[in-house]
């Protein structure tokens, strides 16, 4: 895999664009199988999980066209009904393209999802959601089948608020026969968004944002364009990495508050302005609208040189401490005692070589080369280019200096 090197102690300021989310493309791109015609989406982020989630959309038969930053699906002629398991290995959302096919065809087959490998996900709630919906499902070989004559609406209640798993059974509920009910359904903005854009095709989905979702089944869907939210994750990791920098931005999204940043709103982007030195503050990662997961790992980066001890309890994903090791490389101060940690901010972070343990993990140590001293290179690169379309270009532009080293074969 590639590697960023990144020369520290630059202060970022400037103004840059947010790229659509990631967490909001995947879901709305496996929607489109439903529409039987065309959907032209907007503000797709060009990176390697929505990549992989177009081919995966062309095996099944649909046709993709792209043009300056418009994406065509049309979905009229698919002709399978399984996902192929190399595709599936790639990463964990694949899952919700089951119920897509399922929700369309009656049927679907596919393999355990892969991913960064951040803890237990297992898909056991998904299944157990498509049980409910009359879905017979059999095993065979690591391969997953469901099968049903029809879709029947039911009261499906939770034992946790999986976001993956609100999505499946709504993507697997439009077609269905009757009202499905979803309780303690996965609050978050994604799935809003997805609702959003299932609504304007025809669906009829209520409650997207509450705990209770109510999808009343529907005949047909109709072509529509559609617009991706911006990703709130790739915000608050800019805003950490201008914070951290002590810099300042014009930024859409954020989440840094407590801090000590001074922050503006106006209209639909955010102004930061960092503190002369970062306050230590305690997080726990809980479902939305609580601290988001995705954006433990980078938070921490920050809370490294912060002034004083801050606590970090991660209640998601238990394995999500991988990339501490490469922070204490650089001088972090942290100490890990099952899901929490202990930061105790240090003066100053140093240059090293350190490597990408998943996603949001290798995006932290970039936040932290960006005000080490010295050069840190950043090693496997190709977690972060899963989730961010052109990070290195977006810090530039405030003013960092990162450049790509490529790895020869």
């Amino acid at each position: 895999m590639s590697s960023y090197i990144i020369e520290g102690g630059r202060r970022l300021e400037g103004e840059v664009e947010v790229s659509g989310s990631k967490n909001a493309s995947l879901p709305i791109l496996a929607a489109t199988i439903l529409n039987k015609g065309n959907t032209k989406l907007y503000n797709v982020p060009n990176i390697h999980d929505t990549k992989i989630t177009q081919e995966i959309l062309k095996y099944l038969g649909c046709k993709i066209k792209k043009n300056n930053g418009k994406i065509e699906i049309n979905s009229k002629k698919i002709i399978k009904r399984e996902i192929p398991e190399q595709l599936m290995r790639q990463m964990r959302s694949t899952v919700i393209l089951a119920g897509a096919i399922l929700g369309r065809f009656k049927e679907v087959t596919f393999s355990y999802p892969g991913g960064c490998d951040i803890g237990t996900r297992p898909i056991d709630l998904h299944l157990a959601a498509f049980k409910k919906l009359g879905v017979n499902i059999s095993e065979d070989s690591g391969f997953i089948t469901c099968k049903c004559d029809k879709i029947i609406g039911t009261n499906i209640d939770l034992d946790f608020p999986s976001v993956g798993a609100t999505e499946n059974i709504i993507l697997a509920s439009v077609y269905a026969d009757g009202i499905t009910k979803i309780s303690n359904a996965a609050m978050e903005p994604e799935i809003v968004d997805l609702a959003k854009f299932l609504n304007k095709m025809g669906a009829k989905i209520e409650g997207a944002g509450t705990n209770i979702i109510k999808i009343t089944g529907v005949e047909k869907l109709k072509d529509v364009s559609y617009s991706i939210m911006p990703d709130r994750i790739e915000a608050g990791t800019l805003l950490c990495a201008v914070a951290i920098t002590g810099g300042k931005v014009k930024l859409n999204k954020v989440i840094l508050e407590q801090t000590g940043c001074e922050i503006k709103i106006e209209n639909k982007c955010v102004c930061l302005k960092a503190p002369k030195k970062i306050k230590a503050v305690d997080i726990k990662t809980m479902p939305y609208p609580g601290f988001p997961t995705d954006m433990q790992s980078v938070f921490a980066s920050i809370l490294t040189i912060a002034k004083g001890n801050s606590v970090i309890v991660e209640n998601i994903f238990e394995n999500r401490y991988k990339y501490v090791s490469e922070l204490k490389r650089m001088g972090a101060k942290i100490t890990v005692e099952g899901r929490i940690a202990v930061i105790k901010g240090c003066k100053k972070l140093s240059g090293a070589t350190v490597e990408s343990t998943d996603l949001r993990g290798g995006a932290a140590l970039v936040v932290a080369g960006l005000v080490a001293k010295g050069t840190t290179t950043v090693n496997k690169i190709g977690y972060i280019l899963r989730g961010y379309e052109g990070l290195d270009k977006k810090l530039n532009k405030l003013g960092a200096k990162i450049t790509i080293k490529e790895e020869k074969e």
